[in-house]
């Protein structure tokens, strides 16, 4: 693979990574903004700018053994389906050796074979999205697996083990769905009026957070755009990137899967990405500092 770019300081051989990045350039079914097929090596490109100690857990990435596999081979005419059974088959590659997938998107549609993926391994998984979109439609512009189905698709084709914080945007069926359905969801209105803390505490309600298994998916879009401004979808009213690191924190560690996805790389100047590269290096010290 000479010539790609990888994440900074992913050092490690396959066989000894705990970790394994690989990137899914795929945005076939966004609808306002594409462009999130640029954002893996943007991510990437951006992860150099970070020295590899971390103050807060006392930890050096550089001593945490963590792999770049380079993109999944996703043609640029491919289907929604095709990307996902492509993204499906590395995430089922990576847990199957005993490694934790990080996938770099891409559009959110590709969450869903993540979360199959890692649920065939974890009969207890429980998922949780930070989201700014509910994402449960039915169907959006004809297509069943379009990034504004992610969540339906994980709740009805997966498992309803499921919570999604940072909900600020949805339609009156999708808001309507969510309460017949008993869909525990934490509005930003809600964390910015309880606060993180009370989040994790209502969370533990519904997730063991320290024993069971977590996927755990970022789209980007549950920040502010102040915070992420080169996004697929923007949506304003989001939450801070402290809160979002703070939830990174606190689920990292019984995290088997995370993702991070919709960035559109050309709507900024980089700081998108930048701040998507951080969080990445964060799950990466936070899991690795409950061990």
């Amino acid at each position: 693979m000479g010539g790609e770019l990888f994440f900074a300081d992913a050092d490690s051989n396959y066989p000894d990574a705990d970790f394994v990045i690989f990137g899914a350039p795929f945005d076939g079914t966004s609808s306002f903004r594409k462009g999130s097929r640029l954002a893996p090596d943007a991510i990437r490109e951006a992860s150099y700018n970070f020295e590899t100690y971390n103050p807060y857990f006392d930890i050096d990435l550089a001593d945490i053994p963590f792999h770049d596999a380079g993109d999944v081979e996703i043609p640029g005419n491919c289907t929604v389906e095709q990307a996902q059974t492509a993204v499906g088959d590395m995430v089922t590659a990576i847990l199957s050796d005993g490694k934790i997938p990080i996938m770099l998107g891409g559009e959110h549609s590709l969450t869903v074979p993540c979360v199959r993926g890692s649920m065939n391994h974890f009969n207890d998984l429980g998922v949780v999205v930070l989201d700014a979109h509910f994402d449960l439609r039915q169907e959006y512009e004809g297509q069943v697996n379009s990034h504004a189905c992610v969540s339906r698709r994980i709740i009805e084709d997966i498992t309803d083990n499921y919570i999604s914080i940072g909900i600020r945007s949805g339609t009156r069926n999708e808001y309507s769905l969510a309460r017949s359905r008993g869909i525990t969801y934490y509005s930003a209105d809600l964390v910015e009026d309880k606060g993180i803390p009370h989040v994790l505490a209502e969370l533990s309600r519904h997730l063991d957070l320290d024993t069971s298994h977590l996927y755990l998916s970022l789209d980007m879009d549950v920040l502010d755009p102040a915070y992420a401004p080169a996004l697929g979808t923007p949506e304003p009213f989001g939450l801070t990137d402290r809160q979002v690191l703070s939830l990174i924190r606190r689920l990292a560690p019984r995290s088997v899967g995370f993702d991070l996805v919709e960035i559109a790389p050309g709507f900024d100047s980089g700081n998108t990405a930048l701040l998507g590269a951080k969080f990445v290096c964060e799950f990466i010290a936070s899991a690795r500092a409950s061990q």
